[in-house]
């Protein structure tokens, strides 16, 4: 089953809303941004997260911070993962004292046989980790959560040697077709759930349910 990742929620009715929903991991990002949460509301989230009998995985999304910075904040809120989405290199995740989602910023000119490279060193360097990859596209001076998609063809060919989450772009309008398409190891979103700049309960609600119907649909015909 493909898991679904809703990244950058901010307000208690949202975290709610993204495990009600189905949510397998949700994201709160440290990292600058406008999405952009203090360790005191995200203590308020994660408390919240931490009430529920079932709980999804709470991934702190960081950018160039250092390294006992990210340490010191996955231990305070209680994380289960650490998202990289800076230009961190494989020994600076070395010291990361969690397990890692670590971004790959895909642009006009990343081929597919760069991508996996890439991973195959990660996977070699931080054996001592949960490892797993995330593609998303780089715009300007943003290290994520544009809203701009990458080709897919290229997210299906890396999918297809090694589990992948897939960002960038997605909706609840055309997260089905690429699960069916791709098939990757997760998927992540944040601005396609949005209305007007903050999080829709119903947006994402269709999200998770426009994932499952793919996952089903694939079932169906394998």
């Amino acid at each position: 089953m493909t898991k679904v990742k809703i990244c950058g929620l901010s307000e208690v009715q949202h975290v709610l809303a993204a495990a009600e929903a189905g949510a397998d991991f949700m994201g709160l990002v440290f990292a600058t941004s406008r999405r952009q949460v203090s360790v005191e509301k995200a203590l308020k989230l994660v408390e919240a997260v931490h009430s529920l009998r079932c709980r999804p995985a709470i991934a702190g999304v960081f950018a160039n911070a250092a390294v006992d910075e990210v340490n010191h904040i996955a231990d305070l809120c209680r994380l289960d993962w650490v998202q990289l989405s800076g230009d961190e290199t494989w020994h600076y995740c070395q010291q990361i004292e969690r397990p890692i989602i670590k971004t790959f910023h895909v642009s006009l000119t990343s081929t597919i046989e760069e991508i996996i490279g890439g991973m195959v060193v990660g996977y070699h360097q931080v054996r001592h980790h949960k490892l797993v990859c995330l593609l998303d596209s780089k715009a300007g001076d943003y290290y994520g959560g544009t809203g701009q998609a990458f080709d897919w063809q290229l997210a299906k060919g890396v999918s297809a040697m090694s589990p992948v989450i897939v960002a960038g772009g997605l909706t609840p309008a055309n997260v089905c077709r690429l699960v069916e398409e791709v098939q990757p190891w997760g998927v992540d979103v944040s601005t396609g759930v949005e209305t007007d700049g903050g999080k829709d309960v119903a947006k994402i609600s269709a999200f998770v349910e426009a994932v499952r119907r793919a996952d089903t649909n694939i079932s169906r015909f394998s």
